[in-house]
């Protein structure tokens, strides 16, 4: 079961959608010019219903087999980033402090190619819902989109989606069952001292120091507090204090992230947290506030989903070309949501070599959009087989 012929031959046409989109990111819930561009193209494709205004600016189109049967969800995601695009392609960024650096907009041209493919085929009983979500990147449109009742609303029974790869050869398919995306926390410190001159800290209460103690003992965190057989990575990502060098500032920020897998862990974190920032703002005399915020939950692939999954990719590409137990890793992804809701399975697609994902040289390579095309038209087809 090799790349579908229709689907390569829809190449071209996936890859003037994919750069009209790249030359168009919208960012978060504000996907209006995508949302109404992909609305078109589904109209043209001729699925049976198309839903729109979910999570703002979210759509979940609806192919109808042959017969009844379950329904099975294909998602793909919309939204960009916020960064200045440099990568002078012809279609790059026609808004600047915009790019889609995630490969956002591959991931909607390969569920529009496969959308075309199975609403002239319609080889599958039951329905494929379409799921083109916002603000993945910031905002969580999955959840939002599960919270309006996708789920519910369209019987959807199980979800899949794939991400493109940078780094990984070009076509190769990886996932792993259980975790395979990690949970991810934001936290803020704010330390409140009282300013001064410089050449007189004794009349200051100074934010410095215990700034930096924090900091410091926080990193002891994953060293000291946890198992070193668990996944846990917490990262300082900014530190702010002060403008210039004779003024002791009056406060002191801290920012950074931590990703997790296990409740437990994630509870540890917080409550070491809390114990630091009170211990040290009390020992420097200093007010300090921690401000933690939880993010997206791990990313969990049903195990018997990822299994389907992963045969259905060795069929396409080649057992050569897939590693079905590839372990998970710490980035985050909202997808979680929609895992939570429901069992499914969510895969990478390599993308070969260039720069990475949240870079302002990355694009997406075009050459993969069949392959990601016909994997997601065969998932919809193998989990609704007519003969079942």
């Amino acid at each position: 079961m090799p790349i579908i012929n229709r689907i390569a031959g829809l190449a071209p046409k996936m890859t003037a959608w994919r750069r009209h989109l790249h030359a168009h990111p919208e960012l978060a819930f504000d996907c209006h010019e995508t949302a109404a561009f992909v609305a078109a193209r589904l109209a043209e494709i001729g699925v049976d219903e198309i839903h729109t205004g979910i999570a703002q600016t979210g759509i979940v189109a609806i192919i109808k087999g042959q017969g009844d049967g379950p329904v099975v969800g294909l998602r793909a995601d919309m939204d960009a980033l916020p960064i200045h695009e440099e990568t002078g392609a012809p279609h790059a960024s026609k808004t600047p402090g915009k790019m889609h650096a995630c490969g956002h907009d591959g991931h909607t041209a390969m569920l529009l190619g496969a959308a075309t493919y199975l609403a002239e085929t319609r080889a599958f009983r039951g329905q494929v819902a379409l799921i083109f979500q916002p603000a993945e990147e910031d905002g969580g449109g999955a959840g939002v989109m599960v919270d309006e009742g996708i789920m519910d609303r369209f019987a959807i029974a199980e979800v899949y989606a794939l991400h493109n790869a940078p780094g990984l050869a070009a076509g190769r398919i990886i996932t792993t069952p259980g975790p395979i995306m990690a949970a991810v926390d934001e936290f803020t410190i704010t330390v409140t001292g009282r300013g001064g001159h410089g050449a007189m800290p004794h009349e200051t209460i100074d934010p410095i120091p215990p700034a930096v103690a924090m900091v410091q003992a926080i990193q002891t965190i994953v060293s000291r507090n946890h198992h070193a057989l668990q996944d846990l990575v917490i990262s300082v990502t900014q530190i702010h204090a002060g403008t210039t060098d004779n003024v002791i500032p009056g406060g002191a920020m801290i920012n950074g992230t931590v990703r997790s897998f296990a409740p437990e862990v994630q509870a540890m974190v917080m409550a070491r947290m809390e114990a630091i920032v009170a211990g040290h703002a009390a020992s420097f005399g200093v007010e300090a506030v921690l401000d933690y915020a939880i993010g997206y939950p791990a990313t969990i692939n049903d195990p018997a989903r990822t299994a389907f999954a992963a045969e259905v990719a060795t069929a396409l590409v080649g057992a050569d070309h897939v590693d079905a137990a590839a372990g998970r890793e710490m980035g985050a992804e909202d997808f979680s949501y929609m895992l939570q809701a429901r069992p499914g399975a969510y895969l990478f697609l390599g993308a070969g070599d260039g720069p990475g994902l949240h870079h302002a040289g990355y694009d997406f390579n075009d050459e993969i959009l069949p392959i990601g095309a016909s994997l997601l038209a065969r998932l919809a087809e193998r989990a609704l087989p007519v003969e079942g």
